[in-house]
């Protein structure tokens, strides 16, 4: 069920009063109740509408197209960064070890980017990284905590996953960064899975569905977005989509036993974002699309069976599995077709970003479609509180990093997995 708006992110615009007569062949005005009088007023009363609805007729297509991408950013401080949001009007962008030195340092880089797209069209972006602890952690600095497959394992699973989650979403909130790419939803399966492994909860679909939501519900009141990955589930191959395309060969109904419990519980949690996988499922789409392309998986299975409202991003653009079959631009114009609303790290921004915009104005991308997809952007920024706070304090961003509490709070979860394991 799609969440209802908070009176906080609703505005109301004023609609004209309705005329509540209704008239017979004859032109007689008919008579009507007190009760049906009151009905009539209540309905000519002005519409809710939240913001990102009214927000989206103001923006230009350029404006629109931006809020799209998620590119990666040069270096580490504001400057250049800085230049690509105003020029491409970003939506977001994902920091990656190159951008990160120490928590005061990363804290006025997303502040400066801020300041960046908040001047030029007053939309804040998505920071975003892949934060998952383990083998996929990007902050040098950040408290550490195992991988999942450990924090599923220990004596007392729930509050591991729950404390790590909690940790680590205060820590990416000090530096500015508001959205974690986590917790990874993959149940896997097969052992000789090259690229999710550890980053599972396990091979057990209802224990890896349970962790999942332990893990969003810890995120949130941490007060960072999610994204749980990578749909419709990467847990069963043995390659690597970062450079090939994986095919997994399970039936629809595999598919519902074994991998969509975990994504079914992310949309019961409401997860922020959803991250494609680039993998080929015959089962789920015959037209052997990598599911990031898949009108039938995004918009058929994501939204339609699973009844997702959130935004859908496509895993990285740069890897082997969004461009064997097509180029670059090509990708990433099918991926939005399909369903797809924010586009991750395309390999060039600017042919990309041409890209698809030469689809909407061609129509290939319809308006429709692309007011969608940034409508989904603009509610997720509101809902998570990105314009109502987008700036952090740098100058406690180290002492919430690494604190007492933190360090404690990791040693107890060490010393748990350890005693489980």
């Amino acid at each position: 069920m799609r969440r209802t708006f908070g009176w906080r992110f609703v505005t109301a615009i004023a609609a004209g009063a309705m005329a509540v007569s209704a008239c017979h062949e004859s032109g007689a005005r008919s008579a009507t109740s007190p009760a049906e009088s009151a009905s009539a007023r209540a309905s000519a009363s002005p519409t809710p509408v939240a913001p990102e609805v009214a927000l989206v007729k103001r923006m230009s297509v350029r404006e629109k197209v931006g809020q799209l991408f998620m590119p990666t950013i040069p270096g580490s401080t504001p400057a250049q960064g800085a230049k690509l949001v105003e020029r491409y009007h970003l939506g977001g962008v994902i920091y990656f070890p190159v951008n990160l030195r120490t928590p005061r340092q990363t804290a006025q880089l997303s502040n400066g980017l801020q300041k960046a797209a908040m001047k030029h069209g007053g939309v804040p972006l998505v920071i975003s990284t892949d934060e998952e602890q383990g083998p996929v952690s990007r902050l040098p600095y950040v408290t550490r905590f195992p991988a999942n497959k450990s924090l599923a394992s220990g004596r007392h699973p729930d509050d591991n996953v729950r404390t790590a989650a909690r940790v680590t979403g205060e820590e990416l909130r000090a530096v500015g960064i508001n959205q974690d790419n986590a917790p990874d939803a993959d149940v896997n399966i097969n052992p000789n899975n090259p690229v999710i492994g550890i980053r599972s909860f396990g091979a057990d679909p209802k224990k890896v569905a349970h962790f999942v939501g332990v893990a969003i519900d810890a995120y949130h009141a941490a007060g960072v977005a999610v994204v749980a990955k990578h749909f419709p589930g990467h847990g069963d191959t043995d390659t690597d989509s970062h450079t090939g395309l994986p095919i997994i060969n399970h039936s629809r109904a595999k598919w519902e036993r074994v991998d969509a419990p975990p994504f079914k519980t992310a949309v019961d949690h409401h997860a922020d974002v959803i991250m494609t996988a680039h993998i080929v499922v015959p089962g789920l789409d015959e037209s052997r699309l990598p599911a990031t392309m898949s009108k039938t998986v995004l918009s058929g299975l994501l939204r339609g069976t699973l009844g997702y409202h959130g935004v859908i991003i496509t895993d990285s653009l740069q890897m082997a599995g969004a461009t064997i079959k097509f180029g670059p631009e090509e990708a990433a114009v099918r991926a939005v077709v399909a369903g797809a609303d924010m586009l991750l790290m395309p390999r060039d921004l600017g042919r990309a970003y041409n890209a698809v915009l030469a689809a909407v104005k061609s129509g290939r991308i319809s308006k429709s479609r692309l007011d969608d997809a940034v409508t989904h952007i603009l509610h997720m920024k509101y809902e998570r509180g990105m314009f109502r706070s987008p700036y952090v304090d740098a100058a406690k961003a180290s002492h919430v990093i690494g604190s007492k509490e933190h360090r404690e709070a990791a040693r107890k979860v060490a010393a748990d997995v350890r005693s489980g394991g």
